[in-house]
């Protein structure tokens, strides 16, 4: 009798028995067992036997089988040491999968990569984040010098749609720009709570990332462009001018170097933050930077 996938309710349930296994809620630990999803998850990530995957929180490897069964190699990161065993046994017909017990914050993933997969294969990363490190992941991955042919993950769905926002909307802030200067996110489709187990409070989405061609003029310096946006929305209900005077100060020549520059570059102090373009936060970093104020 063929074994049933790890994905299927019957089989989740039974794991979690089998291994008593207490739901962890400070690692985000909410099992997928929608099977449909995890096909679409697949397609949306377009994997084929010549690709390299990293997966972060595999869980009990109900996304790993499938990757497992679609792509050349997979290497999937688990914090939790209770659910190395888990994954050990879970997915023992699988000889392409390596389960790496370290946190993905604190991995040297480009040794990792070197070490167990070919070179000239493309890499991808496909993941059912955890929610409570979503950002953090998303970020210290797209600034890292690791190149992936693209990224899909599954995360909140209201996380998804500040990623996907433009300029304009209230969902449009620092995370938007931090992601859409390395990437095009596009919300693949959307995940209901229904579909795991235990039930989380909120709904899901997939979303897939590609790269996107390099901005020019680019930042002067790509770390102070960083925190500059993060500083300029961190006043939400504030006018643009009253965010630049909480990150510069109040002095009077402080106020006429702030005055010049938008001045120069056309915008308006009453503006919000959240209307301004990518572009426009480069130009007004790179102009700062010339006043001497960055």
């Amino acid at each position: 009798m063929k074994t049933p996938l790890i994905a299927s309710p019957a089989r989740t349930q039974a794991i979690i028995n089998r291994y008593r296994l207490p739901i962890k809620k400070s690692l985000g630990q909410n099992f997928l067992t929608d099977i449909n999803i995890l096909e679409h998850i697949v397609q949306a990530a377009d994997l084929t036997e010549k690709d390299n995957v990293i997966e972060i929180g595999p869980g009990i490897g109900a996304l790993t089988e499938f990757l497992a069964q679609s792509a050349h190699q997979v290497m999937a990161f688990e914090i939790d040491d209770q659910l190395i065993p888990v994954l050990d046994d879970t997915l023992a017909l699988y000889d392409n999968v390596t389960i790496v017990n370290e946190d993905i914050l604190k991995a040297n993933l480009p040794q990792l990569i070197k070490d167990n997969f070919d070179a000239d294969r493309p890499l991808k990363l496909v993941a059912n984040l955890p929610y409570y490190i979503t950002t953090p992941i998303l970020l210290s991955v797209l600034q890292s010098s690791m190149h992936f042919d693209n990224i899909t993950v599954m995360m909140q769905k209201e996380v998804a749609d500040r990623l996907v926002a433009v300029p304009g909307t209230k969902a449009y802030g620092s995370l938007s720009i931090a992601v859409q200067y390395r990437s095009t996110p596009e919300v693949a489709f959307t995940v209901p709570r229904t579909a795991f187990i235990p039930q989380p409070n909120v709904d899901s989405a997939i979303i897939t990332m590609t790269d996107r061609a390099a901005f020019d003029p680019a930042p002067f310096d790509e770390s102070v462009f960083f925190k500059f946006v993060k500083g300029c929305f961190m006043h939400r209900r504030k006018s643009f001018w009253n965010n630049l005077l909480a990150i510069f100060g109040k002095d009077a020549d402080v106020k006429a170097q702030l005055t010049d520059v938008l001045e120069k570059v056309h915008v308006s102090p009453q503006i919000r933050s959240e209307k301004l373009t990518i572009e426009t936060f480069i130009l007004l970093t790179n102009t700062l930077h010339d006043e001497g104020l960055l």
